[in-house]
């Protein structure tokens, strides 16, 4: 009778643990397959892009007559919860923020288009990149909140100013592509080099000695440690002792 209470017990035992790892499998699948799921926000992103960005112009008055392509993905980036949000790598993290900043400041000026500059959509009371219009871990923010106060100091990264976009002629282009993860080294080298080998981001004289760089390294010099330093990886002259002049900003809109 003993050895049948023993074998009977082992058996229960045994049961109880299939039991037990069949269900730490199945909350690792779902927290696996919610994950995934909310990278997915990223991955589906480029199809978008793909329709309405070209070579860095974006078609507004398309977007703005087929609107529930852009209001869906909002909803997408919005409903992320920050739990999910902390749970990400930080590359995860940085790719899911520059996306959003760059969705977002497109449904601003498709909100307000037709307009001639993203200036236009602000007012002496309020700059425009201070609106609060966009939800973020359910909190009404501006794209200032999300730049400054959130990717700025979440992340040493002097290359997200040439990520994100702010939908003028004289800004980084905007990709046709969205920003991930597994790639977002490389996305953002090639950004800085993009916007680096054209006239709105730098200019070389080499007769006067004198480089003339695009505002963004003004504006955030601080981020960039070494703005001389950071221009000279991306370009084959010697700029050491060369003057720095700042380039007029186009704020025209960048329009297809």
């Amino acid at each position: 009778m003993g050895d049948e209470l023993e074998s009977c017990g082992i058996k229960i035992k045994r049961l109880f643990m299939n039991w037990f790892t069949l269900l730490v499998l199945f909350f690792l699948i779902q927290i696996s397959i919610t994950h995934a799921q909310d990278l997915d926000v990223d991955k589906n992103l480029s199809g978008f892009l793909q329709r309405y960005v070209e070579n860095g112009r974006v078609d507004y008055a398309g977007i703005k007559h087929n609107p529930q392509e852009l209001k869906s993905r909002i909803v997408s980036f919005s409903n992320v919860k920050i739990e999910t949000y902390q749970s990400w790598s930080e590359l995860e993290k940085l790719s899911y923020l520059i996306n959003y900043y760059n969705l977002a400041t497109i449904e601003l000026v498709v909100e307000n288009y037709p307009i001639d500059s993203i200036k236009d959509i602000g007012n002496w009371l309020i700059s425009t990149w201070s609106i609060k219009f966009i939800t973020l871990f359910n909190e009404k923010i501006s794209l200032d909140n999300l730049e400054h106060d959130i990717i700025r100091k979440q992340f040493n990264e002097p290359r997200i100013h040439l990520a994100l976009v702010c939908a003028a002629k004289g800004c980084p282009p905007l990709r046709s592509e969205s920003y991930r993860a597994e790639i977002l080294n490389e996305q953002l080298e090639n950004q800085a080099k993009n916007y680096l080998s054209s006239s709105n981001g730098l200019i070389i004289d080499e007769q006067k000695q004198t480089i003339f760089i695009s505002s963004i390294f003004k504006w955030y010099a601080e981020d960039f440690e070494s703005v001389p330093d950071f221009i000279q990886k991306y370009t084959s002259t010697s700029i050491k002792t060369y003057s720095i002049r700042y380039l007029d900003y186009d704020w025209s809109l960048n329009e297809k």
